[in-house]
């Protein structure tokens, strides 16, 4: 019988500001160290919501930066099954056709779970799943450079509609739902992803949870 709790980690802000390269960090660190089906890590932007009833251009016109652009009820499902010590079926989304592949990918039970994502702290029943909430707080100019950088080599799109984008929608979804949700941080850590200050004091705190759970499933 599995007695320890898993601890869910949420890692918080703006598009490009080192959420997922400051989780990954963590992960492949920690990984050898603590050893598989200790530690997993989930996407936000897995659980974009399922868009095949649109046509590509009705897609390309909807507001990503928008909760409501999320499945937030089946990501907290999940990590309630998770928390459960149960596997689940993450959704694949694709960001050429800007809908979810037809393919899922399983998320196994780790002890200590990450959850990266922009949205992580602006909904309630979100932050009821987490035990630690990490927002990064870096500047929106910082942000725009490498959403810019970030979206023209790996996602094939142009200057205009990045910046189209930001001006319409991230920008103004920041101010309105992400910047006020850091509020409800336990951290808060500044100049982004490569952080080694703030990766050290987390890998120290996660390594302290692991032991515990250790103790706990083997007492």
């Amino acid at each position: 019988m599995t007695n320890y709790e898993v601890t869910i980690i949420a890692i918080a802000g703006a598009s490009a500001s080192g959420k997922t390269l400051f989780a990954q960090t963590l992960f492949d660190e920690l990984l050898p160290e603590l050893g598989k089906g200790s530690i997993s890590m989930i996407s936000e932007d897995s659980y974009y919501r399922d868009q095949n009833e649109l046509t590509l251009p009705e897609r390309e016109t909807v507001n990503y930066d928008h909760p409501d652009a999320f499945d937030h009820q089946l990501l907290a499902n999940h990590l309630h099954q998770l928390k459960a010590h149960q596997s689940v079926q993450s959704p694949i989304y694709c960001y050429k056709t800007h809908t979810r592949s037809p393919q899922s990918q399983m998320s196994a039970a780790a002890k200590i779970i990450l959850v990266e994502g922009i949205m992580l702290l602006a909904n309630k029943a979100l932050r009821e799943c987490f035990d630690i909430k990490v927002y990064m707080d870096t500047p929106l100019d910082i942000c725009l450079i490498r959403r810019i950088e970030r979206d023209m080599v790996k996602r094939n799109r142009s200057l205009s509609s990045i910046t189209q984008q930001y001006l319409q929608t991230v920008r103004p979804m920041y101010y309105q739902f992400i910047e006020p949700s850091k509020v409800w941080a336990d951290l808060v850590i500044t100049r982004g992803g490569k952080n080694r200050m703030a990766i050290e004091v987390l890998k120290a705190k996660i390594r302290q949870l692991h032991s515990e759970k250790l103790n706990n499933e083997y007492s």
